[in-house]
């Protein structure tokens, strides 16, 4: 007497489950990935508004690099400013201290 196989009877399908369970949650990962929160918004409104909402009085040169570093803009300390290229620009930003904000923005190119 023959014994009949299934098309899904695998010792992957045993372990893992039902290639449709594996296809919903294959789709699942792959839309997590495009979500707009998984990436920061790296434009010159991005990082205004960044700069603009949050105000530290003490804050330095290295912790305003790291502060927009973490927000995924390329930024480099340089001496007293850190620059900021944003596309084909690039920014020289300024602590500033007792002022609104986080930084002065001036444009270097």
């Amino acid at each position: 007497m023959s014994k009949k196989i299934d098309c899904y009877d695998s010792i992957f399908t045993r372990h893992i489950g039902d290639p449709l369970y594996l296809a919903v949650i294959f789709a699942l990962l792959i839309s997590l990935s495009f979500s707009p929160s998984s990436s920061a918004i790296t434009d010159k409104s991005g990082l205004m508004k960044l700069i603009s909402e949050t105000e530290d009085l003490r804050i330095g040169v290295n912790d305003l690099a790291f502060i927009l570093a973490t927000h995924d803009f390329d930024a480099t300390p340089k001496g007293d400013y850190v620059e900021v290229r944003l596309n084909d620009a690039v920014l020289k930003l300024v602590p500033n201290g007792q002022q609104p904000g986080l930084a002065n923005v001036t444009i270097i190119s």
